[in-house]
């Protein structure tokens, strides 16, 4: 065993192999990372810099600091249960597309399938909105250095709106398609810089505030409707606050990468829980501490919940100096597009891991690994390719659904979608535990009544994010939601419910001994 934990050692790779090759895979992939840089992709992903910036209007045009002092923690608590449970089957079952496994193994054909889709149109429209975001932050802080049009009302800021997110997908594609080693040496860097980036944003807001003023962390305020900025209809007070939640739910997403890159990591059964629950702990406590001294820089907290989406350029333009604020920018941009890098590489182990089992259309082609990078290279470029197209749709200007903008709703669907993809292993995993399908815990074990209550707190959860996710302006997520239901069930019945066979299991992990070898050989060339 290799002395330093980042470090892979020959004997701990073989015995990730050997696990492997007991569910009935081959190693394709290249497995090179360690640990840290397992929990770098899945805390690159959940980047507080993006979410927890680029959403922040959520809180600050709901109800106030509150949501913020109180809001946050709630919200990362929600998160947490899902990752906690989450984290113990990972231990059990470290394959890539750990979700989709999961479903299967845990539950049946249908349940794995269907968990497939639910987290792969999380993943492909939550990069969507990432990369999107990252535009949004890129015209308010970056483009008029430049003097770039960003306004989209207009032909010409529409187009570099679409240029602009089509060109940055696209080199997270290039980036991922020559190989995990590169994107891992990215995102270990994006995890160290997220890290300074927060703390040096921390000490400005903190330096630049006029008082330090902790009561209005903790003072409710219904800004919902026009003093909110429009950000939220009017609701009601309580309303207001479960609203807010939709903010550190949506930035605490994207700890399952560490499970999706289960097949590139050494010693994947202790390093993948870590790495997701670590993730979400840093990021919950980083955020918490930058967003906080964030809310007491604010000016004044009724003029902020006035500006809406552009409350964090309002505010540093008031207080920050601009060489400091322009140093800030650069970090925290850079930061987005290694949060996007990260999220491709997710969406792609989901992709090659669901088509290995012939889950998706043109499965032989998804599942095909590159000889030479050791990456699955059309399933990257069909992620990036869908993210991106997902995002030309919902940014035409006449794209909407009941007055609400496309993106908006979809967005909102993009939560429900991914937790629902959690919740149904996680709640299988209940039931499946002590029996066949799951008779041992992994080695990294939090105790079967420990995973129980997380397990029940993350279905109690799912409801609440549910209920959440499907208010106004959202209201039509629910139609969403239910109408892929419906479609999902058509095509199981009448198409997937015979060809789909789902991961291999029993004997047919025997017999897929020699397809190993030969496929294991073919890399080797």
């Amino acid at each position: 065993m290799s002395s330093n934990p980042n470090t892979p050692g020959a004997g701990d790779i073989s015995e990730d192999v050997k696990i492997l090759h007991s569910m009935g895979y081959a190693q394709e992939l290249l497995r090179s990372m360690g640990a840290f840089s397992n929990f770098a992709i899945s805390f690159s992903i959940i980047c507080i810099l993006s979410g927890g910036i680029n959403s922040l209007a959520q809180a600050t045009s709901g109800a106030g600091g509150i949501g913020i002092g109180i809001g946050w923690p709630l919200g990362c608590l929600i998160s947490g249960v899902f990752g906690l449970a989450m984290a113990q089957i990972a231990s059990a079952y470290p394959t890539a597309g750990g979700l989709y496994h999961w479903g299967s193994i845990l539950g049946n054909r249908f349940t794995g399938w269907l968990t497939a889709w639910f987290n792969l149109l999380g993943l492909v429209t939550v990069l969507g909105a990432i990369n999107a975001g990252t535009w949004g932050f890129f015209a308010g802080a970056i483009a008029p250095w430049f003097g770039i049009n960003v306004d989209t009302t207009t032909s010409a800021g529409l187009f570099n709106q679409i240029a602009f997110i089509g060109i940055i997908t696209g080199g997270m594609a290039l980036i991922n398609h020559f190989g995990i080693s590169l994107t891992a040496k990215l995102t270990d860097f994006s995890g160290y810089l997220i890290f300074a980036t927060a703390v040096a944003l921390t000490v400005v807001c903190l330096y630049y505030a006029p008082s330090w003023d902790f009561s209005r962390l903790f003072t409710f305020h219904n800004y919902s409707g026009d003093v909110g900025g429009g950000v939220w209809p009017s609701v009601s007070n309580n309303w207001i606050f479960l609203l807010g939640l939709l903010l550190p739910i949506y930035t605490i997403t994207g700890y399952d990468a560490s499970a999706h890159t289960s097949e590139e990591t050494v010693r994947a059964a202790h390093s993948v829980p870590r790495g997701i629950v670590s993730s979400i702990i840093w990021s919950a406590v980083f955020g918490y501490i930058m967003l906080c001294a964030f809310v007491l820089m604010i000016p004044n907290m009724d003029e902020a919940a006035k500006q809406g989406w552009n409350v964090f350029f309002w505010a540093m333009d008031a207080r920050v100096p601009h060489t400091i604020k322009e140093v800030l920018y650069v970090a925290i941009f850079i930061s987005q597009l290694l949060c996007g890098l990260a999220t491709v590489t997710s969406a792609s182990r989901m992709i090659f891991a669901f088509s290995r089992d012939g889950g998706l259309p043109f499965s032989k082609v998804l599942a095909k690994v590159s000889p030479k990078y050791r990456t699955p290279v059309a399933a990257i470029w069909t992620g990036a390719t869908l993210a991106f197209l997902f995002v030309w749709f919902t940014s035409l200007p006449d794209v909407s659904i009941g007055g609400t903008s496309a993106y908006t709703i979809v967005v909102s669907c993009t939560v429900i979608f991914l937790f629902f993809s959690f919740a149904i292993p996680i709640t299988l995993g209940l039931f499946a535990y002590g029996t066949s399908k799951w008779p041992k815990m992994g080695p990294w074990n939090i105790g079967r009544a420990a995973y129980s209550l997380f397990a029940i707190l993350s279905i109690i959860s799912m409801v609440l994010i549910f209920i959440i996710g499907i208010q106004p302006p959202n209201d039509w997520a629910l139609n969403i939601t239910i109408g892929f239901l419906v479609l999902t069930a058509i095509v199981w019945v009448v198409f997937e419910r015979r060809r789909f066979q789902g991961p291999p299991i029993g004997d047919m992990i025997a017999k897929r001994q020699a397809e190993i070898a030969a496929a294991e050989a073919a890399i080797g060339k």
